[in-house]
């Protein structure tokens, strides 16, 4: 029996997969949970034109991904904190004040895609690392000064 995989199942297959099973575990296990549909041609035809859809969207979400990374490629930021005299900052820099400082200069990225290299506490330099997609990831410089 051949069925189509609606999730991943563990040691069996991935999401859209067509996997052929037992027919006991695919009528009495993966269909009832939903895991699974019957691999019937209609299904197959849906699959493939789901997955096409989907291939298209993919790349078109890169190449955006892609323009935005070229564009970010000389970009420096400066980000202002109060610090102290050793040069401690009150608080760290977070990602919600480098989506800001990003903004600013023009380029929407959301801030849950953006990571650090070191944690900034300090005044300085450093990296922050920008998610852009998947196979897309950015290095921005920041440099972070006192006010």
């Amino acid at each position: 029996m051949e069925v189509i995989l609606k999730q991943d199942v563990k040691n069996l297959g991935e999401k859209d997969d067509i996997v052929k099973v037992k027919p006991g575990y695919g009528r009495n296990y993966l269909i009832p949970q939903g895991f699974a549909t019957l691999a019937t041609e209609s299904a197959r035809k849906v699959l493939a034109e789901n997955l096409k859809q989907a291939q298209f969207k993919q790349e078109k979400i890169r190449k955006d991904a892609d323009a935005v990374a070229a564009k970010l490629e000389g970009v420096k930021l400066t980000i202002g904190a109060k610090a102290g005299e050793s040069g401690k900052i009150f608080g760290a820099i977070n990602t919600i004040q480098i989506a800001d400082a990003l903004k600013k200069e023009g380029f929407e990225v959301d801030r849950r895609r953006i990571t650090f290299d070191a944690e900034p506490k300090f005044v300085g330099e450093y990296t922050a690392n920008l998610n852009l997609h998947k196979e897309v990831k950015v290095k921005v410089p920041f440099e972070v000064v006192a006010e």
